[in-house]
C-alpha cells in the first residue's frame, strides 16, 4: 500500500500509518489533541527486548483504568455485596471483560488511523452530526465528573469534616493544580495516577487481608464467578447498575488519544508492536480495576451482608437497605463493625484517591473531546478551565441548592445521562474499527467483531432496560421528593 507524506510535527514519522486512508488524514497537519503530550514518549527500536517495549508503552491504559474504579462503581459494587454477598461478583468480572474489549478497540483506532475517536467522528461522519455528538459527549463528561467530584468531596468531608460544598471547591482546585503540571510530560501524569491507583489498591489490600475481622472465602468467591445467577429478587437491577457504571463513554475517547503520546514510526512493524503492547497494557490495567471493584464488593459482602444496620457511638442508628447512602454510611459504619478506626480511615483515603484520579483523567477526556470535535484553537490553560468548569459547576449548583441530598441521589442523575450517551460512543468506535476503509488490514477480525458488537448490544440493551426506572428516580431527585 502506498505511503503518503505528512508534516513532521505530528509527533510521528512523516508517513501515514499503513492501513489508514490517506485521503482522510490530510487535516491532521493542522490539528492534534493533547498537543503538549503528543509524541512525547519515545519508543525503542524493534530490536529491543520485551520489557523495554512494555516499559515504553505502558501507561495510557492505566489512566483509563481509573474510570473503572470511580465512585459511581463504588456505589453499585457496595450495594451488590451488601445485598447479595458474592452473588453478583460474576457481573463485575463480565463487565470488566467487556470493558477490556472496548478499550482495546479504542487504542487500535488511535494507533492505526492516527485519530482519536472524537477526530474520527468529525472527519468520517457528515458535518451535521458533529454538533450533536459533541454536545452529548460534553454532557456525559459533566455527568461522569459529577460522580467523580462527589467521591473526592465526600472523602474530604468525612476525613477532614469540611462541608460538602466547600469540599467540592477544594477538589476543583486540586485538579487544576495537577493539570497545570501537564507541562512536565506524560510520564509525570502517569506517575501521579500510578500513585493514586496504588493507594486505592493498597488500602483495600490492608482492609481485606490485614484487618483481623475480615476473612474472605476464596472458594465461595470462585463459585460465584463460575456459576452466574440472577435468581434473587432485585438482582437484575443491581447487575444492570454494575454494567452500566463500567464502560464510560469518555474513556473510549481518552484512550484513543492517549496512545498518540508515544512517538510512533508509521511502518507495519511499529504498528503491530504498538497494538500488541497496548493490548497487554489494557488487559493488565483493567485487571487491576477488576480486582479493586471485586475488593469493594467483597468488603461490603463480609461487613454489611445480612446485617439490618448498626448503632454508632453517638447513638445514631444507620439502617442498611435500598435507601442507604453507601459512600457516607460505609465510612461511618466500618469503624464500629470492624472494631478499628483504621478501617474507616483506609476507606476514606481510597475514596479520595479514586475520586481525584478519575477527575484528572475526566478533565483530559474533556480536552480531547473539545479539541477533536471542534478543533478550537485556544490556550491550553483556558481549555482546561472550560472543560473543568463544565464538569464542576453542576456539582456546585446541585449541592448548593440541595445540601441535604444524598450522594446516592446525585449518582443516579449521572448514571442516567451516561446510559443515554454510551451508544453514541460505542457504535462509532465499532463502526470505524470494523471498516476496511478506515483500518485497512488492521480492521477487526472475527473474534473482536463478535466480542465488540456483543458487548455493545448487551450494555446498550441493559442500560435502556433500566432507563425508565432510572429516569423515575432522577425525577424524584430533581423534584426533591
Amino acid at each position: 500500500m502506498k505511503v503518503l507524506p505528512l508534516v513532521s510535527d505530528l509527533g510521528m514519522s512523516t508517513s501515514a500509518p499503513i492501513g489508514a486512508s490517506a485521503a482522510h488524514r490530510t487535516d491532521l497537519a493542522g490539528h492534534r489533541s493533547l498537543e503538549g503530550l503528543h509524541g512525547t514518549v519515545p519508543v525503542p527500536p524493534s530490536s529491543a527486548g520485551f520489557w523495554r517495549h512494555y516499559k515504553a508503552f505502558v501507561g495510557p491504559a492505566l489512566l483509563v483504568s481509573v474510570g473503572y474504579m470511580d465512585p459511581g462503581n463504588w456505589g453499585t459494587d457496595m450495594q451488590a455485596g451488601a445485598s447479595y454477598r458474592y452473588g453478583l461478583l460474576w457481573v463485575v468480572a463480565l463487565s470488566s471483560l467487556m470493558a477490556i474489549v472496548m478499550q482495546i478497540l479504542a487504542a487500535r483506532l488511535g494507533i492505526v488511523t492516527g485519530k482519536d475517536l472524537a477526530q474520527a467522528c468529525r472527519d468520517f461522519y457528515p458535518d451535521w452530526m458533529r454538533w450533536p455528538l459533541w454536545l452529548f459527549c460534553e454532557i456525559a463528561i459533566c455527568a461522569c465528573d459529577l460522580a467523580e467530584v462527589l467521591g473526592s468531596a465526600v472523602a474530604i468531608n468525612l476525613l477532614f469534616h469540611v462541608p460538602l460544598f466547600w469540599a467540592v471547591i477544594i477538589t476543583a482546585f486540586d485538579v487544576l493544580l495537577l493539570l497545570a503540571l501537564q507541562g512536565m510530560g506524560m510520564r509525570f501524569i502517569e506517575a501521579i495516577i500510578l500513585v493514586l491507583v496504588g493507594t486505592i489498591g493498597g488500602c483495600y489490600l490492608i482492609e481485606i487481608f490485614v484487618l483481623p475481622a475480615i476473612q474472605p472465602s476464596f472458594l465461595e468467591m470462585g463459585q460465584a464467578i463460575l456459576t452466574p445467577s440472577l435468581s434473587q429478587e432485585g438482582m437484575i437491577f443491581v447487575a444492570i447498575g454494575i454494567i452500566g457504571a463500567t464502560v464510560m463513554p469518555h474513556n473510549l475517547y481518552l484512550h484513543s488519544a492517549l496512545v498518540h503520546s508515544r512517538k510512533l514510526q508509521a511502518d507495519d512493524s511499529m504498528l503491530r508492536r504498538a497494538m500488541k503492547f497496548n493490548t497487554i497494557d489494557t488487559v493488565a490495567a483493567l485487571c487491576i480495576a477488576f480486582l479493586v471493584n471485586a475488593a469493594i464488593l467483597v468488603l461490603a459482602a463480609i461487613v454489611f451482608h445480612g446485617k439490618p444496620g448498626v448503632t454508632l457511638s453517638n447513638g445514631q442508628v444507620i439502617a442498611f437497605n435500598e435507601e442507604t447512602d453507601w459512600l457516607r454510611d460505609a465510612y461511618l459504619t466500618l469503624d464500629p463493625l470492624l472494631g478499628t478506626a483504621m478501617a474507616s480511615i483506609l476507606f476514606g483515603i481510597a475514596l479520595l484517591a479514586a475520586g481525584q484520579s478519575s477527575t484528572i483523567t475526566g478533565t483530559l477526556a474533556g480536552q480531547v473531546v473539545m479539541e477533536g470535535f471542534m478543533h478550537w484553537q485556544i490556550r491550553p490553560w483556558v481549555r482546561r478551565l472550560v472543560t473543568r468548569s463544565l464538569a464542576i459547576l453542576p456539582a456546585i449548583f446541585i449541592i448548593g441548592m440541595r445540601p441535604e441530598s444524598k450522594v446516592t441521589d446525585l449518582l443516579v442523575l449521572s448514571q442516567v445521562v451516561l446510559a443515554m450517551q454510551l451508544p453514541l460512543a460505542m457504535i462509532p468506535l465499532l463502526h470505524f474499527t470494523s471498516s476496511k476503509k478506515r483500518m485497512g488490514k488492521y480492521r477487526n477480525g472475527l473474534f473482536m467483531l463478535i466480542a465488540g458488537w456483543t458487548s455493545c448490544v448487551l450494555i446498550t440493551a441493559l442500560d435502556l432496560y433500566a432507563l425508565p426506572e432510572s429516569l423515575s428516580q432522577a425525577w424524584e431527585v430533581i423534584a426533591g421528593r
